[in-house]
């Protein structure tokens, strides 16, 4: 998992729009160039320019971060289709980031789209989800029956603290304690997340993959549940 991906996509603001290319490490790292200035951060809704922050005029920010833009890019996924082995689709990803909303009031809007092309045909998440675990779900119960989602967003060793997630990456991997995590029943305890929680293997994102891969079912669910829950809104 040490190599870097690129993404192909796109920034629009006021100013117009601009082809870019984003680059990452599948963890929490995150980087690209956008009018010749490098920016990096953990999300993409969390991008801050590098060496301080250009004129205002060229960008806007809050809390360091790129705001009142839209993001585009597309991230390869993979999909296991019943029949027929693995196959390479295409997640397009949108997200709008609105303007501040006031001193302490974050930012008026944040809006994710997400929409997997797959054989010609296209499955969106349905609109008002704020983070790729929630659209994620949303795609996978949407797929044709016999299709699933490759990634660790459904893997068995990935899960979230319960103290909550952000937009992207923060999950947290287990495969280096596979045995220990297959026990987790909840939150505390000798068996809960918190007392495995100093053994993950590192954070990633929702859209990465690695060979030790194995879909998460309804009996081996660790803190979080089955991917996709049942009952996810």
């Amino acid at each position: 998992m040490n190599s870097v991906r690129f993404w192909p996509g796109r920034y629009t603001d006021r100013h117009g729009g601009k082809a870019v290319v984003f680059e990452s490490d599948g963890r929490e790292l995150i980087r690209t160039t956008i009018r010749g200035v490098r920016f990096e951060g953990d999300s993409m809704d969390d991008l801050g320019a590098l060496g301080g922050e250009p004129p205002e005029a060229s960008f806007a920010f809050f809390d360091g971060g790129l705001c009142s833009c839209l993001l585009e890019w597309e991230v390869p996924l993979s999909v296991a289709v019943e029949g027929q082995g693995v196959r390479t689709a295409v997640l397009d990803c949108a997200l709008r980031l609105g303007s501040p909303a006031g001193p302490g009031r974050g930012l008026d809007a944040e809006t994710l789209t997400t929409t997997l092309r797959l054989d010609g045909r296209e499955y969106q998440n349905t609109g008002g989800q704020g983070d790729f675990e929630s659209a994620l779900h949303d795609i996978q119960r949407r797929l044709p029956a016999g299709v699933r989602l490759r990634a660790c967003v459904a893997c068995a060793w990935s899960d979230y603290s319960p103290l909550g997630n952000g937009l992207m990456a923060g999950l947290a991997c287990f495969r280096d304690a596979k045995d220990r995590y297959r026990q987790v029943d909840g939150k505390h305890g000798p068996r809960g997340i918190f007392a495995l929680w100093d053994e993950h293997t590192e954070f990633v994102q929702e859209t990465w993959l690695c060979g030790e891969f194995e879909h998460r079912t309804a009996t081996h669910t660790g803190y979080r549940g089955p991917f996709p829950s049942p009952a996810w809104p």
